[in-house]
């Protein structure tokens, strides 16, 4: 078959006006990123601590919206590199310096419970919590100062994100409604909290507590009354209790349980009779009147850390103390 200059020539300039059309066709909005990935930000902060706002600026800034070949190629949307003990798939990509190696994941969700995990983990973010989940301000400066980003405007790239994209709302009570409420554009606004998503706990099956129903001072659910201790959510452990049981009831895995009480998720002990067992994520600071504690005899940072609902990384740090810090009696610690 033959076909004129003017065909091949009509073909191939179709050719080139179709490819951006088609490219921006698959481009993702900074609102659609927003709307696909908030729940898991918001799930991340009841668990971890860390403002929504922040997450999904940081998403949004280091995978410019889920659109940047390290974010479509490897599901990396926080532009976490390997480090010393990364032990997943890799990838090389250039950044700082040519060719530089760069963490791989299965999924997003992946990348955003490894970003929780990494700031978590890692001592140097660890003043971090000390702020309030609703303070962004300082959390975005706290990143840049622990060296999460080199470049130098890079906290208030981060803050003009989330103040021009009202992501503060989503640090709030109710953020999802807030911010659904605010744009007009989401559907099911009543699930922001059990949007389904790899990284999500379920919340409302038959036989298990919904966490909005006991977020009050004091409920009696299948035998345990769930208190408020320091704004976070404990109850006090029974005679044969099971860390496994307790995990079920309150529809949180194990581990994550084990980790709210900062037991080695490696322990196979569990609770006994009396013992204070949070069922979720513990505050940086004491939220009450109190500023300080006198050590009495046989307290540990642990027992203190416990007993006020304390972070006990946090607890220390306040007080410039070792993890294994051995205390005297009379020693008086910082509570915030």
């Amino acid at each position: 078959m033959k076909f004129s200059k003017y065909t091949i020539i009509a073909a191939i300039l179709s050719l080139f006006t179709t490819i951006p059309q088609a490219s921006a066709q698959t481009r993702q909005t900074k609102e659609e990123y927003i709307d696909r990935y908030k729940h898991i930000a918001i799930d991340h902060m009841e668990r971890y601590g860390i403002p929504a706002s922040i997450t999904m600026a940081q998403g949004i800034l280091e995978s410019d919206s889920g659109n940047s070949n390290l974010a479509r190629k490897s599901n990396n949307h926080f532009g976490i590199k390997c480090k010393k003990d990364w032990k997943g798939e890799r990838v090389y990509h250039d950044d700082d310096a040519p060719n530089e190696c760069f963490r791989k994941y299965d999924s997003v969700e992946d990348s955003y419970l490894d970003h929780a995990e990494f700031l978590d983990n890692s001592p140097r973010y660890d003043s971090l919590f000390a702020y309030s989940a609703t303070d962004y301000k300082s959390w975005a400066r706290g990143l840049k100062a622990a060296g999460y980003a080199t470049a130098k405007d890079y906290a208030q790239r981060l803050i003009r994100l989330i103040e021009d994209n009202k992501l503060y709302l989503l640090d709030q009570e109710n953020g999802s409604k807030l911010y659904a409420s605010r744009n007009r554009n989401e559907d099911n606004i009543d699930k922001e909290f059990t949007a389904q998503s790899s990284v999500n706990t379920p919340t409302t099956h038959n036989g298990q507590i919904d966490p909005n129903q006991w977020r009050v001072s004091e409920q009696t659910y299948q035998g345990y009354s769930v208190y408020t201790n320091n704004r976070t959510n404990m109850l006090i452990a029974r005679n044969g209790d099971k860390f496994s049981d307790i995990a079920g009831t309150f529809a949180i895995p194990e581990k994550l349980l084990r980790k709210y009480n900062e037991i080695s998720i490696k322990s196979t002990a569990d609770p006994i009779a009396g013992e204070l067992i949070y069922i979720e994520r513990k505050q940086a600071k004491w939220n009450g009147e109190e500023s300080h504690h006198v050590v009495t005899q046989g307290e540990t940072l642990t027992s203190i850390a416990q007993l006020y609902g304390i972070r006990q990384r946090s607890l220390a740090n306040m007080n410039k103390l070792k993890m294994s810090a051995t205390l005297n009696e009379g020693d008086k610690l910082r509570l915030k």
